[in-house]
């Protein structure tokens, strides 16, 4: 079991109190009171109603009550970072990032979870930035629910290769409405003044007679946004069958997200990461 210790600067009527101060929501305090030695106060196991003085030491299962139904497979992960908090994986094009009817066997999560059952054998996968399928590059996994709790402002940047020629920035403002047919979301969104907010920021970096690569920033992260949102302006990306054409130079979307950063909540500072190209995207770079 691990823990999360917290110095109490100041009374609170009960631990429960203080969690809630704290922003924690009722899932993880429900969870909190099912097993005895969950909650300790100067090393002495309490439970929810126990009161806190200034100078108290509280510690808290980081993840009680763990349960996940992935099924763990074996596939190479390509680890950027990991500390006793967060794994950052370089995710590579063609594999999902969660179990679903196509990819129940093979999939990031199940194979995060077998990396991680030696260390740590009731883990839950908590992927803090999801990525389509196609789309590779970094993801970054929250050990615990405090990690994922307490992690804020994820920056990320994505590169892509577009039709067409852009040679200056571009910001799209429209908003995205998923499709239900008999009440099942459908795999295409539209663009709808009825949908919900998304804005994309686009910035030149280079480009040939056909094609230019570009830089990408997200204020809402809507699915399928920046596909659908340069699709919207005539500038689809290169390998999207979607929202724009097949194409032989590549055999999926050639979208990356190619830096990430975020402000460590336990190491009280900011930490930034970027990675190469993948080899079927370098090839093909203008």
């Amino acid at each position: 079991m691990k823990y999360q210790e917290y110095k109490i600067a100041e009374p609170y009527q009960t631990v429960y109190h203080y969690l809630k101060t704290m922003h924690f929501s009722e899932n993880y305090i429900k969870n909190l009171r099912k097993d005895w030695g969950n909650i300790l106060v100067n090393e002495k196991i309490v439970n929810i109603r126990c009161p806190l003085c200034i100078g108290d030491v509280l510690k808290i299962n980081s993840s009680p009550n763990q349960k996940t139904d992935i099924k763990t497979c074996i596939l190479p992960l390509d680890i950027v970072y990991e500390d006793e908090y967060y794994i950052l994986i370089n995710k590579p094009s063609g594999i999902s990032c969660m179990p679903n009817k196509s990819h129940y066997d093979n999939n990031l999560a199940g194979a995060i979870l077998n990396y991680m059952q030696d260390k740590e054998s009731n883990f839950v996968v908590r992927i803090l930035n999801r990525l389509d399928k196609d789309t590779a590059g970094i993801i970054i996994v929250a050990k615990s629910s405090i990690a994922q709790k307490d992690i804020k402002n994820l920056d990320k940047t994505y590169h892509a290769i577009c039709e067409g020629i852009i040679d200056k920035s571009i910001q799209i403002n429209s908003p995205i409405k998923t499709i239900n047919i008999n009440g099942v979301n459908n795999r295409k969104r539209i663009l709808s003044q009825d949908g919900q907010d998304a804005t994309t920021f686009v910035t030149p970096i280079s480009h040939n007679k056909l094609y230019s690569l570009i830089s990408l920033k997200l204020k809402h992260g809507r699915t399928h946004q920046i596909r659908l949102h340069l699709s919207s302006i005539k500038h689809s990306l290169i390998g999207d069958e979607i929202y724009g054409t097949k194409s032989t130079l590549i055999s999926h979307t050639a979208l990356v997200c190619k830096e990430l950063s975020f402000f460590h909540p336990y190491l009280k500072k900011q930490l930034s990461f970027e990675i190469d190209y993948p080899q079927d995207i370098k090839k093909i770079l203008p």
